[in-house]
């Protein structure tokens, strides 16, 4: 019997989906909307097709309802990232770019790549990485606000800062407010809005706070005991980690987290000449982790400040030193997360850098 793979591409509005054989020959296609009966008619046609596997490409974005109802059907989902499917589709020899070839083209990619994630419940749990996302948001919307009030503040309250400090603390906006209220008659309009500033970064202190709140009980429910033990991994940190990692049974070993995170160099060696270059994919969110840590474990931790020491004893650049503990730390943060996932929380800590 032909082995059949169905790859998909989701949009917003509208699924398109074809079936092709082992030789990667198109044998069906199949295009619904993106509507909740529409998907439950697009996973009844994936049946009676027999299909060994199905490829989503953003099978975590617009694709992710369709995940949800193939895996409650038993069907086996893989993810295709779009880079693999824009490498396939100029392999083809189909001229431009539509959905019909973008839906064969992620087929193709699932029956040539054997290692492509397999989907479950754990990998499209997204809870944990909406909530630090959100939290993120709104730092980077009061850094902006901040900006702005600074800016009112330097022309209606000169030299304003030796009476309310840095911008960043509920106290230093207090204090921002009464200079703010006695300058309302000079300045009025800048006044006014300086007000409405302050409001909304107090506002904005309150969002954070709740969702800091939310954060924590998603740790209290999960329990990464070990990853907290890693000094330089907070819960804003720990919760980063095990959001955009998703589930660590994912990745086949520590280098692949590593590759995943961008932190492990890339093959560059040609001919005589054997070296390797800076990894500027990956997933940035999880490197910005991991160079947090990093960071922290520099200035405190001395086993860190050790390894720091030998590897420029080593000729390595201070740059190059930091690049090596981000990898090594990419280690212990996949051993401590596997750690939590297998053993109980009174079994030992996870070792740190």
């Amino acid at each position: 019997m032909t082995s059949l793979v169905i790859g998909i591409d989701p949009h917003s509005r509208v699924h398109v989906a074809a079936a092709v054989d082992e030789l990667g020959r198109c044998l069906a296609r199949h295009e619904v909307g993106a509507a909740p009966k529409q998907l439950a008619r697009l996973v009844e046609w994936v049946a009676s097709m027999g299909a060994a596997k199905v490829a989503l490409e953003g099978s975590k974005g617009y694709g992710l309802p369709l995940a949800r109802l193939l895996l409650a059907a038993g069907h086996t989902v893989v993810d295709v990232s779009s880079n693999l499917t824009a490498e396939e589709r100029k392999r083809s020899r189909r001229r431009g770019k539509d959905d019909e070839g973008d839906a064969v083209a992620i087929a193709r990619v699932a029956l040539r790549e054997p290692d492509l994630p397999v989907m479950d419940e754990a990998h499209l749990d997204a809870d944990l990485k909406l909530l630090v996302d959100a939290r993120d948001q709104l730092v980077q919307e009061e850094a902006r606000l901040r900006n702005r009030l600074h800016a009112l503040l330097l022309v209606m309250s000169p030299g304003y800062q030796q009476i309310t400090g840095p911008l960043n603390s509920r106290p230093a906006f207090a204090r921002a407010r009464s200079l703010t209220l006695r300058a309302r008659r000079s300045d009025p309009t800048r006044a006014r809005l300086a007000l409405a500033h302050l409001r909304r970064l107090n506002a904005l202190r309150d969002e954070q706070a709740d969702l800091e709140r939310d954060i924590n009980a998603e740790l209290e429910r999960r329990r990464p005991t070990r990853l907290l033990a890693i000094p330089g991994v907070g819960p804003l940190v720990a919760a980063k980690l095990l959001g955009e990692a998703r589930d660590v049974r994912h990745y086949a070993s520590a280098a692949a987290f590593a590759a995943h995170a961008g932190v492990a160099p890339v093959p560059a060696s040609s001919g005589n000449t054997q070296r390797h270059r800076l990894a500027r994919g990956g997933n940035r969110q999880l490197n910005r982790a991991l160079f947090t840590i990093a960071m922290v474990q520099a200035r405190w931790h001395p086993p860190a400040r050790e390894f720091l020491a030998r590897k420029r004893t080593e000729g390595k650049t201070a740059a190059e030193a930091r690049r090596c503990l981000k990898r090594h730390l990419a280690n212990v943060v996949y051993r401590a997360m596997t750690a939590d996932l297998h053993q109980p929380d009174d079994q030992g800590l996870a070792p740190a850098a």
